[in-house]
This record gives structure tokens, C-alpha cells and sequence, in this order.
């Protein structure tokens, strides 16, 4: 295990896992080893994690100066791991209480920051309170649990001072977490034995924080901050959370729904996907409808735009060949839609909540007049918004789109693969259903589409009936048609011929 000695001779141990830049990873409790963080639910597949033992846990040494266990002390130890590491940034992430610890070193080091990310973090050091109240209102949003009871009588007993948290524990634990189910009785379980229970009564000591200066300070971080909240977290509630973003001229909140405190934990996926999303350079966010899109973004800022969206089980990668030539002269955004990719996957997945996604990207970008390429269900989304909004889009490309009649014959059961997918499974059956029996009013509404449309077919090879398309096509006003002998994924199979294909219908 790595070592490295800071500025007063203390040596620390931090472990290395996974690959890709690194991050440097902040264990809270206060004072708990980092083992308890395990890999960030699958975060390793993304960054190198480098999470550092505090000095006084797991295999860092104790030090002799047991005042050295101050919050505010501990910031020279994250600086000198970062020389040790030889970075001239560092990508910082806090949990919890050492959320605390990354802000004051965010405020003592604006310039070593190159992001932060504050995961369900300590709200001491910039002086905004959890009250009472916060936790009145996280704890009440669990009635339904069959352990909620005990719990909210033993809440009871530490607000009216009957008793410490401590004494009630076994009865409260469940809170801190979305499902209290046996992997969250294993994790809290080891996590209880990894922590310094004296350390951590110095980590909070008189003299630790000065909120006030503290938050001028990170008014002047200029890094990227994501702000990730657990849906039922009481330390901090999502409110709280978010006036800890407010702090920031940067920084994003993210609330993960059905999490607790560990929200990694609770939904693995879901927290890769977010904090994937944010650490990624070449990935941004916008939230529409409460749903979280993830895009890409290529090309000069005063280029003309032009979105691209994905077919079902695609995302904004999909599109990396005919973005990058696009580039050249356009603005251009690949967008993943809810579900897919790093986006959000709430379920409640239709045709009609994809159209309603890209009319959010659409206005929340202020993109209005954009040209917009879909294949097959992104070009049913981007259709169906076409004849209810009007102006919004420029062009209208339809890659083997759906044409809405009915499937002959229908499609039965789709078995779920085996495995980690790139998208929320439920995306599937749900979707079969609108095809299996699509809304006729959908085809009825072909002839209102007011915007220049390009219909590409792919040919004999393709699932989708050829002569239904070209039916499509013939009741959009002044829609071309081009059939590219591609099958279904034209854009994939031959890029050459489709990118020519759009330079003369005038998106090139």
C-alpha cells in the first residue's frame, strides 16, 4: 500500500484503484478508514480512485499531536498528497464529513482544484445548519418502512436531549441509507468498526471552521462543483444541499432519488452515472422535466447547431464519426435521453417522454432552430415534436425512423441480456408496446410537419418496412427520401454516404 509523509512527519497510506485520471477520494465519519468507500459503486471504471486513509485510520500512522486530527489541520495533508501525486490539480471528492475538509481546502487552494465533487457532505465549515427540522422531514418520508416506528421513538429521544445518538443507534441506522436490505446492514456494519472514535471528537474542535470567510472564499472557486444529495438524506436534506451549491458560481446540484447518505450504496448506477457524467471533460448536463440529460458537445460556439439523438439502446456516443466531421462547420450537441447512457433512468419510459426530452434540451440551450438528426426512436421523438411545436426545429433528419403502424406481426417478451447494459431495460418493453400498437393519431399528424425533412431509409436489410417509409415520407410536406443500402444503423455502417447525404440536403 502507498505511502507518502506530510508536512509534520506523519506518514499516510492511500490505495489506488481503478484507472483514468485520478481522483482523489475523502473518507468522512469524521475519522472513518476509506475501505468503507469501496470503488464508488463501479466509479473505477471511469477515474484512478486514490482513496487516502485520514491520518489515525486504517493504515495511515497516528500522529503525535492528537490536535493534528482538526478538520482544518488535515487541509496540509490533501496538499501534500496532491505533491506526492505530482499533479498540479487535483480532482477532489468528499463524503460526508470530510465534505467539510475539501471545502476548506477548495477555499485554501482555488488553483490546485481542477473539480469537486461533495457527495451527501458536511455543511459545518460554510455555516449552514442541520436542524431538527431537516431531519423531521427525512425521517417522515420513510413511514412506510417496517422499521420507521422504533426509529422516529428513538429520534424522539434524542431531540428532546433523553438520550445520545449513540445509545439509539441500532434503532436509527436504517435512516442512512435508501434500502435497508442486507448490503446496507454489511456496510454499515464494517463501517462502524473503521472508525477513529477519538480523532473524531477532534475533528470538529473549537476553531476548526470560520464559515464566513470560508464562504467568500469558495465564491472565488472557479473549478467545476457537483453537489450530489441523497433523496432521503437528513444531513444534509436536499435543501440543504442546495444553498451548499448556491455557494459556488459553478457548481451543479444533483438530487438521487431512493438514496440515503451512501448513495453509491443504495443505486449504484445511478451514482456512477452521475459523477461519471460530471468528471467527464467532455460530457455537460442540463436538467429538463426533473430529468438529468448528459450530452456532447463539439464545434465552435458560433457555429450553426445541430442535435443529434440516439436509437434506443444508443447513446450520444453512437454519433462519434459523424460529430467529429460535423464539427467543422457545426455547433454539434449528442444528447443521451432519459435512460440511456449517463443520463438520468427514472423508468416511465414512452415515445412521448423522449419527444418531451428534446423539447427540454432544445429550450433549456436556447437551441430553437437547431436542425436535428434522430435515428429510428431518437427520429420518433424528434417527429413527434416536430408536429406539436412548430419554429422549434430547423431541419428535420429521419434515419430509419419508425413510421407508427402497427407491427406485423407484433413483437412478444424481449429477454433481458445478461450483464451490465447502456441502458434501462425497461426502455425495451415499454417502446414495443407503442410500436406494437402506436397512437393513429401519430401517423394522422405526418402532414403537419412545417419543417424541410430528410427521411433516410436503409434499405432491404433494415427491420423497418421500407414501403411504410417511403409512405412516411411521401405525407410530410416536401420531404426527400434517400435510401442508403445500410440496414437499420446507416450513420454507422456508411458514414461517407450518410454525411453526403446530409451536406445536400444542407446540414453539412
Amino acid at each position: 500500500m502507498p505511502t507518502f509523509t506530510s508536512h509534520d512527519g506523519a506518514e499516510l497510506a492511500y490505495r489506488l484503484i481503478g484507472e483514468g485520471p485520478p481522483l482523489v477520494c475523502l473518507p468522512g465519519g469524521p475519522m472513518r478508514a476509506a475501505s468503507y468507500l469501496g470503488d464508488l459503486g463501479g466509479l473505477r471504471a471511469h477515474r484512478q480512485l486514490v482513496l487516502l486513509d485520514l491520518r489515525g485510520t486504517g493504515d495511515s500512522a497516528i500522529p503525535e499531536d492528537p490536535a493534528s486530527y482538526r478538520c482544518d489541520r488535515q487541509v496540509a495533508d490533501v496538499e501534500a498528497l496532491r505533491a506526492h501525486l505530482g499533479l498540479d490539480r487535483i480532482d477532489l471528492l468528499g463524503h460526508s464529513a470530510s465534505g467539510n475538509l475539501a471545502l476548506l481546502y477548495a477555499a485554501r487552494h482555488p488553483d490546485r482544484v481542477g473539480s469537486l465533487t461533495l457527495v451527501a457532505s458536511g455543511i459545518r465549515a460554510v455555516g449552514i445548519d442541520v436542524t431538527e427540522d431537516d431531519w423531521r422531514s427525512a425521517v417522515a418520508l420513510r413511514a412506510g418502512e417496517p422499521w420507521y416506528a422504533e426509529g422516529r421513538a428513538a429520534f424522539e429521544r434524542t431531540w428532546a436531549g433523553e438520550a445520545a445518538r449513540d445509545e439509539v443507534w441500532d434503532a436509527i441506522r436504517p435512516f442512512a441509507y435508501g434500502r435497508w436490505d442486507a448490503a446496507a446492514r454489511r456496510h454499515e456494519a464494517e463501517g462502524r468498526a473503521e472508525a477513529n472514535r477519538d480523532a473524531a471528537s477532534a475533528y470538529y474542535a473549537e476553531g476548526a471552521f470560520e464559515p464566513k470567510a470560508t464562504a467568500a472564499a469558495l465564491a472565488e472557486v472557479t473549478a467545476p462543483v457537483l453537489v450530489l444529495a441523497g433523496e432521503y438524506d437528513g444531513g444534509p436534506t436536499p435543501a440543504r444541499a442546495a444553498a451548499l451549491a448556491a455557494l459556488f458560481p459553478n457548481a451543479e446540484l444533483a438530487v438521487q432519488r431512493g438514496a440515503g447518505h451512501y448513495p453509491w450504496i443504495d443505486d449504484a448506477e445511478a451514482f456512477v452515472r452521475t459523477v461519471a457524467a460530471f468528471l467527464d471533460p467532455d460530457v455537460r448536463t442540463v436538467t429538463t422535466d426533473g430529468a438529468r440529460l448528459a450530452y456532447r458537445v463539439r464545434g465552435a460556439r458560433t457555429a450553426p447547431p445541430v442535435v443529434l439523438v440516439h436509437g434506443r439502446g444508443g447513446g450520444s456516443r453512437d454519433w462519434a464519426e459523424i460529430a467529429e466531421r460535423l464539427a467543422a462547420t457545426r455547433r454539434v450537441y449528442a444528447v443521451d435521453l432519459r435512460g440511456h447512457g449517463l443520463s438520468d433512468w427514472p423508468g416511465g419510459y414512452s415515445f412521448e417522454a423522449f419527444r418531451d426530452d428534446l423539447r427540454g434540451f432544445i429550450t433549456e440551450l436556447g437551441l430553437a432552430g437547431a436542425d436535428v438528426v434522430g435515428h429510428s426512436m431518437g427520429g420518433a421523438a424528434a417527429v413527434l415534436l416536430a408536429q406539436e411545436v412548430p419554429g422549434l426545429i430547423g431541419r428535420l433528419v429521419l434515419e430509419e425512423t419508425p413510421p407508427f403502424f402497427p407491427l406485423d406481426p407484433p413483437r412478444g417478451p424481449a429477454e433481458r441480456p445478461k450483464g451490465r447494459l447502456g441502458f434501462d431495460w425497461p426502455v425495451v418493453p415499454a417502446t414495443d408496446a407503442q410500436l406494437n400498437d402506436p397512437d393513429p393519431a401519430w401517423r394522422g399528424r405526418f402532414a403537419t410537419v412545417a419543417v424541410p425533412t430528410l427521411v433516410v431509409a436503409g434499405g432491404p436489410a433494415s427491420q423497418i418496412d421500407q414501403k411504410k417509409l417511403a409512405w412516411m415520407a411521401s405525407r410530410i410536406p416536401g420531404a426527400r427520401l434517400v435510401t442508403i443500402d445500410a440496414g437499420h444503423l446507416v450513420h454507422a455502417e456508411r458514414p461517407a454516404e450518410f454525411l453526403a447525404a446530409l451536406g445536400e440536403f444542407g446540414i453539412g
